[in-house]
């Protein structure tokens, strides 16, 4: 294993864009924050990534695969032989050094490999064993994806590294396992590891793959024909490995009299943050950012500030980015960000919305709509899911999400985007509907 110096870890920006000015009596201050890393190295490639806190000192990186053995799997033949493949490209993708291990997951987990309660090292041998230990995969028992995942967190905190992955893929629904049981399962893992999930086929639930990658800070998707796995399990893994920084947090501080009323991620994807607050000091809390390499991503924060007369001006929110250490202290990533109150009589400046706010608002009420429209649907409301798909169509349309809009044009006949005028599809392909919701949360950036 080589060895690292702090130069090779990315570098943090953080940029603010806000409109500033409130009128008299105004009291809500939005943001959206940009922060970037670079300079860490590219993702994808073979490139070593540096352990953050040890630079040297061992492996930076554990990844423990959980592959679906319920016996759903048998149906057809060819998806348990498509898991196998797919877990096999993933171990291939591998950098030499990092830790690893596959869990076979049915009502019960277990260790397909290495087998002994611990994770092996990536290497031309222990690649070769793991996939031969894959070719013994058989389908058979129930699903219980909680349990999976705490085997995985077992495995994984026994490694001493700095970046902590898991990527589970299922294929069917959670039904030897309480909803409470899965629930607190995820809270056990939560900021212990990353996870991204997968579901194939069309027999899994939606919400209990988004609730994992969403509790655990990873991705989720569809892969509705088992024989995009390996080509996707490949690009998860790659992106895995490029994973440089493990345990970002955002910090804000706020002045006395100001009250946070949400933190959120609005791109790539739309996640809330506000409920995941860790006290961190008088007047501040850290937001987790989970794992990051060469890559940029967008927040809306926004605080509620106490009222002032015209001409005054605050300090609404200050922004850093941080590293909380097993001692209590933090590492700081040497970016900050502030975010600003003024109070104007200038109707044109007290009124105007930021681009970007008005953008991932606009994103943010997209998910959103999609997700009740579809369940409205599911229901048997016609009208109310209209009313809902509609509004979804005309906010892609107009924030050019040119992804969200082709896949709603699978579930709506698109009347008129601009007004969100549509009709519900008499037939829906059930990979269609469940895609749309398992994407919905997708966003892009503001048009330049």
């Amino acid at each position: 294993m080589a060895n690292f110096s702090k130069s090779n870890v990315p570098q943090f920006s953080v940029d603010v864009y806000q409109n500033e000015y409130l009128p008299e009596g105004g009291r809500e201050v939005n943001a959206i924050v940009t922060v970037t890393a670079t300079g860490g190295g590219t993702i994808g490639s073979a490139v070593t990534a540096p352990h953050l806190y040890s630079p040297g000192e061992g492996p930076s990186a554990a990844v423990v695969l959980m592959v679906d053995c319920s016996g759903s799997m048998d149906y057809p033949p060819t998806k348990m032989r498509n898991a196998r493949d797919a877990t096999a490209a993933a171990i291939d993708a591998l950098r030499d050094g990092v830790r690893f291990a596959v869990v076979g997951g049915t009502h019960l987990a277990r260790e397909v490999y290495p087998g002994d309660g611990t994770l092996a090292v990536a290497d031309a041998a222990t690649r070769e064993q793991a996939r031969q230990a894959l070719r013994k995969l058989s389908a058979g028992g129930g699903t219980a994806i909680g349990t999976w995942l705490r085997l995985a967190d077992r495995l994984l905190a026994s490694a001493d590294v700095a970046i902590r992955h898991g990527i589970l893929l299922t294929d069917g629904r959670n039904e030897h396992e309480s909803p409470q049981d899965l629930k607190a399962a995820l809270d056990a893992c939560a900021g212990r590891f990353t996870c991204d999930a997968r579901g194939v086929g069309t027999d899994w639930e939606v919400k209990e793959v988004t609730a994992v990658a969403s509790a655990l800070l990873g991705t989720a998707d569809i892969v509705a024909d088992p024989a995009g796995l390996a080509a996707d399990f490949t690009q998860m893994m790659e992106t895995a490995m490029g994973k440089e920084v493990a345990d970002v947090s955002l910090r804000l501080w706020t002045p006395v009299g100001t009250t946070v009323r949400f933190v959120k991620q609005v791109a790539p994807t739309v996640e809330e943050l506000t409920g995941r607050r860790i006290e961190a000091g008088p007047r501040a809390g850290d937001y987790p950012l989970g794992s990051w390499g060469d890559e940029s991503r967008d927040y809306h924060v926004c605080v509620e500030v106490p009222p002032a007369n015209i001409g005054q001006e605050m300090l609404a929110a200050r922004l850093s980015l941080v590293i909380p250490q097993p001692d209590s202290s933090v590492q700081n990533l040497g970016a900050q960000g502030l975010v600003r109150a003024v109070w104007t009589d200038d109707m044109a400046s007290s009124t105007s919305i930021n681009p970007q706010v008005a953008h991932y608002t606009g994103q943010a009420e997209l998910a959103q709509v999609i997700q009740q429209g579809l369940d409205l649907r599911k229901e048997g409301d016609i009208d109310g899911a209209t009313a809902k798909l509609g509004r979804a169509v005309q906010l892609a349309s107009a924030s050019g999400n040119a992804d969200t809009a082709k896949l709603l044009a699978k579930v709506v006949d698109v009347v008129d985007a601009a007004t969100g005028t549509v009709r519900l599809k008499a037939k829906v392909e059930e990979a269609d509907e469940m895609t749309l919701e398992t994407r919905s949360t997708k966003t892009v950036r503001v048009k330049k």
